[in-house]
């Protein structure tokens, strides 16, 4: 399983906001089937299959060009683990309980 972090930034708008695109983002991940997601001030964590989350982030990117944004700046990085499951909960859990250690 894969988790990614996506970034996506409307450029060329009419207000300095962005909280519409992002809640535009947000209603794609609501509606998508087989990925678990995070909202952070700063972007999205997608956690599932890497060929669903990338189709995902095309439906993202596509979102502020629907809603009237003349560019749009996309970052993804991708953390795709194999040898052993992971997840984002997993990944908070072993930071957690090496600061209970230390």
């Amino acid at each position: 399983m894969a988790i990614v972090e996506v970034t996506v930034v409307p450029l060329g708008t009419e207000d300095a906001s962005l909280s519409k695109y992002v809640a535009g983002c947000q209603q794609v991940l609501v509606e998508e089937e087989g990925i678990e997601y995070q909202l952070t001030p700063m972007g999205t964590i997608i956690e599932g299959d890497l060929d669903t989350i990338f189709a995902v982030v095309k439906k993202l990117h596509e979102t502020p060009f629907d809603e009237g944004a003349v560019r749009v700046s996309t970052s993804i990085k991708i953390d795709d683990r194999r040898d052993k499951e992971a997840s984002m909960d997993q990944k908070i859990d072993s930071v957690e309980s090496k600061l209970e250690q230390g």
